[in-house]
């Protein structure tokens, strides 16, 4: 009880003060001590509540109430292996994007500011992954929503301010629909807990018409989260106005906040005895091919590079969605590797732009000319990360969408179970095209470059290490397939 309590207050008070501590730019002729100051304290914030999230799921048996809202709602936390799953992810990238900004926010503004909302974004990722119901769920999916704002309009530019203010307004769209489902679930059962807590059969017989209408509006709001079409536009507004490691966090984690509220609300609704083959799942399979095919299109015309890898999410995160709403456990489990897959893969990825902005200055795809002879081994990252996310073996983007692509093959619809490989292939190829020539570019860059200008722009360790943690990890994935794919199905059961 007490070590998931610490692994969600802690970084919040911890967050809170250094909003506190720090709440005027660092400037004058301390500021180079107290940025030292700074830097070792949200170092050690976030390697303590990482090593507190370890041993509470190591002690996962511990399930509670903190306090009733009233006779039938409660704060509740329970651990289970779904929840494990997304908080492993969320420490991970936690880690690699924070010690990866205390090199890159030195060219930044209000680091204390920055530091501050991102352990308060930490805490309440915890309590996501630990949330044991569907109200204690939403209260942090809410405030989650509100801690990461801060994070998109951090520079405080008029772009910033825009882009914060559209991910405000689409994210409380998406959760108020998402609450509307929640009060009508209230009138149908006593309990809203994840572990085993599904509608009774006797409630879905009599109001199964109306409580699919439930299911497809509740999937529509947590999907907003997701970048689902047709509530995707505030992903590549505001990813690429945020500080690069910001941007991984949201498009390697708080995108999938998303992804988990969906997969609680298909435990809720028994998804593969009540939804399966109902008009609810077909719509929503044509929405996530929609989404995935869209996506990668405007990925492939865009040409600004951190909103190229904006514009991918989009695609990549309703691969996800697509194999969750195929309803079969081989579409499941591909979905599963996905999120981890896609995680460590676009953090890589958004990681990389980073260092590339940072030791160059350059932000646009024509201007990647050469970078692979100025930064050899981010490129190799990127180059390395880029495979995995297009689906070339040996990554984990390999495994997981061949799982998705069997699932879907094994579901039976009607045209979509065909048609979903063949959207899923189309995309892949598009992922290459947008991709791959910043590789090529970026290492070949033809006879008339002029070579005499070259200089070499590798970034710190503090940016290279976690970049190649992240690119190792995406490929241990599709290495170690017989452990992982074991170990996702048994925990998706």
């Amino acid at each position: 009880m007490y070590l998931i309590l610490l692994s969600i207050f802690f970084p919040i008070l911890a967050g809170a003060f250094l909003l506190i501590r720090y709440r005027t730019p660092l400037s004058g002729e301390t500021k180079a001590a107290e940025r030292k100051t700074l830097v070792t304290l949200t170092g050690c914030f976030l390697v303590i509540t990482a090593m507190l999230v370890v041993l509470s799921l190591l002690m996962a048996k511990e399930r509670f109430t903190l306090f009733n809202l009233t006779k039938t709602l409660s704060i509740y936390f329970d651990i289970d292996g779904i929840g494990a799953l997304f908080s492993l992810l969320a420490v991970i990238v936690m880690l690699c994007a924070g010690f990866f900004s205390f090199e890159y926010m030195k060219h930044e503004e209000r680091e204390g500011r920055y530091y501050g909302f991102y352990l308060l974004v930490f805490g309440v990722l915890n309590a996501l992954c630990f949330a044991g119901n569907l109200i204690t769920f939403y209260l942090f999916f809410e405030l989650l929503t509100l801690s990461t704002m801060s994070l998109v309009l951090h520079t405080g530019s008029k772009e910033a301010v825009m882009a914060g203010l559209k991910y405000l307004f689409y994210s409380l769209c998406g959760a108020y629909a998402a609450l509307f489902g929640i009060y009508f679930l209230c009138q149908y059962t006593d309990t809203l807990t994840f572990r085993h807590g599904s509608l009774f059969v006797t409630v879905i017989a009599e109001h199964g018409g109306f409580l699919l209408l439930v299911a497809f509006i509740m999937i529509l709001g947590f999907g907003v989260k997701a970048g689902m079409f047709p509530m995707h536009a505030w992903l590549p507004t505001a990813h690429p106005v945020a500080p690069a490691p910001a941007s991984a966090l949201l498009s390697a984690v708080i995108v999938k906040a998303g992804v988990l509220a969906i997969i609680r609300v298909l435990n809720l609704f028994d998804a593969p005895n009540f939804l399966a083959g109902t008009w609810m799942q077909t719509a929503w399979i044509c929405l996530t091919l929609i989404t995935v095919f869209m996506g990668s299109l405007l990925a492939y015309r865009e040409p600004v590079l951190k909103k190229r890898l904006a514009y991918s999410t989009v695609s990549q995160l309703s691969y996800i969605l697509f194999g969750l709403a195929v309803m079969n456990e081989e579409a499941f489990t591909g979905s599963l590797l996905h999120v981890l897959a896609h995680g460590f893969v676009k953090a890589a990825l958004f990681l990389c732009a980073g260092a590339i902005i940072y030791k160059t200055g350059k932000t646009r795809v024509e201007e990647m000319r050469g970078i692979g002879k100025e930064m050899p081994l981010t490129m190799w990252c990127f180059t390395i990360a880029s495979l995995g996310l297009i689906g070339i073996p040996p990554t984990g983007g390999f495994l997981s969408k061949w799982y998705l692509a069997i699932g879907s093959l094994k579901s039976g619809i009607p045209v979509l179970d065909v048609l979903g490989p063949i959207i899923l292939l189309v995309s892949a190829l598009l992922t290459a095209g947008y991709l791959l020539p910043l590789t090529i570019q970026g290492f070949f860059p033809g006879a008339d470059y002029d070579y005499g200008t070259l200089e070499k722009k590798e970034p710190g360790r503090l940016m290279t290490v976690p970049i190649v943690i992240l690119t190792v990890l995406s490929v241990l994935i599709g290495l170690f397939p017989n452990a992982i794919s074991s170990f996702l199905t048994i925990i998706g059961r």
